[in-house]
């Protein structure tokens, strides 16, 4: 018998080996378990410094007013520099120090260098206004009831809130994996371009990932674009706003996945503070990247002032009343007229605020201390 236990015994200690790497195994491993793509996410501390060396955030989500979508915005056809130069003059001028931009993946996949070239040419614009810049290059909403299209777009319809928006890249190749290996190249393209560009503030790689009713469809694409981003090592910090029930599969793999904790707030103030409460939960810096909606009393004199109690930086939707018709209300039907209390944006047109107030109260915004 006694030739038969070093054998036993080798065969215990590589049984034991071979647990071991099972369970270290991403597959199988605890942290893995927690957040298997996020494997790089930032560190708590690094996300604290990294909020600690800027300023705080007052921003806008922006298109020109002579956009109505974001096909418009940056196809070569409908780029406007003029307008953008003039209208950021104005958001500089208010008080804004940032501004969140949407990209558009149909725009990139017809001519990759020259979409970069005018995201180029925009932050230029931004940096000399002293703005900083939030990139979106994903977005599942869809006003329009349509997939993204090159060419001419669609003219607003009169009286209709963001009639003519459409996703990116557009809800059929949100599910079609056939279609990941080219929307890799945009993100690692767009984000590896400007990863070390100083312009470039964060990414906010997915706006209202399910929105359009594509629901828990969305996250399997949510979770690559995290992959595909952090491999072009971006010098900033990545996060996808949670937007709908904080208790969803959905918003909490949102948060899990983010450098920073980011999310939407159309709600009343008292729901806005408890939405914050929330984020608050994950110990690191939050933004709110979406909110204003002044019939229900969101808006500048009532948000604001619990943004800078609990630290939140901000960017809410529309500069310049323009072609998408955001001061409309949502819900808004063909030829209802403008209405006397504007849901979203700050500027008539022709550069005149809808609230005179409301400026002096972005220019002296700052965190409580």
């Amino acid at each position: 018998m006694a030739h038969r236990r070093p054998r036993a015994l080798i065969a215990a200690i590589f049984l034991a080996a071979l647990l071991t790497a099972v369970c270290q195994h991403p597959i199988f491993g605890a942290q893995s378990a927690a957040e298997p793509a996020a494997s790089k996410r930032w560190s708590k501390q690094k996300a604290w410094t990294w909020y600690g060396k800027i300023e705080p955030i007052r921003g806008c989500n922006y298109l020109p007013r002579t956009a109505v979508n974001t096909t418009e915005m940056w196809q070569a056809d409908t780029f406007d520099p003029k307008t953008i130069a003039q209208e950021l003059g104005w958001a500089r001028n208010a008080g804004y120090n940032s501004a969140r931009v949407f990209l558009q993946y149909i725009v990139w996949k017809a001519g990759p260098e020259q979409f970069k070239n005018r995201l180029d040419k925009f932050l230029a614009i931004a940096a000399g206004n002293q703005i900083s810049v939030m990139l979106t290059p994903f977005c599942d909403c869809a006003f329009a009831g349509k997939e993204p299209y090159p060419g001419k777009q669609n003219q607003p319809v009169p009286g209709v809130h963001n009639s003519q928006w459409v996703p990116s890249p557009g809800r059929t190749r949100v599910t079609d994996r056939a279609a990941w290996p080219d929307l890799e190249k945009y993100i690692k393209d767009v984000v590896g371009a400007f990863a070390n560009d100083s312009r470039v503030l964060i990414w906010d790689l997915y706006n209202e990932p399910g929105n359009s009713n594509m629901g828990q469809k969305s996250l399997p694409l949510v979770e690559e674009a995290f992959k595909w981003a952090r491999a072009a090592n971006p010098s900033q910090p990545l996060t996808v706003g949670a937007w709908s029930s904080f208790d969803s599969q959905m918003s909490k793999r949102l948060m899990q996945l983010s450098d920073i904790v980011s999310f939407h707030a159309y709600d009343s103030p008292k729901a806005v503070e408890a939405k914050i409460t929330v984020c608050r939960k994950l110990e690191r810096p939050i933004l709110c990247t979406e909110w204003l909606r002044r019939q229900v009393g969101n808006d500048f004199r009532t948000i604001l002032p619990l943004f800078a109690e609990h630290k939140v930086g901000w960017y809410h939707w529309g500069l310049v009343a323009g072609r998408t018709q955001t001061y409309m209300h949502w819900g808004s039907k063909k030829g209802t007229p403008a209405p006397k209390i504007w849901q979203h944006d700050l500027f008539h047109p022709d550069g005149s605020p809808y609230d005179p107030n409301e400026i002096d109260i972005i220019r002296n915004f700052a965190f409580s201390k």
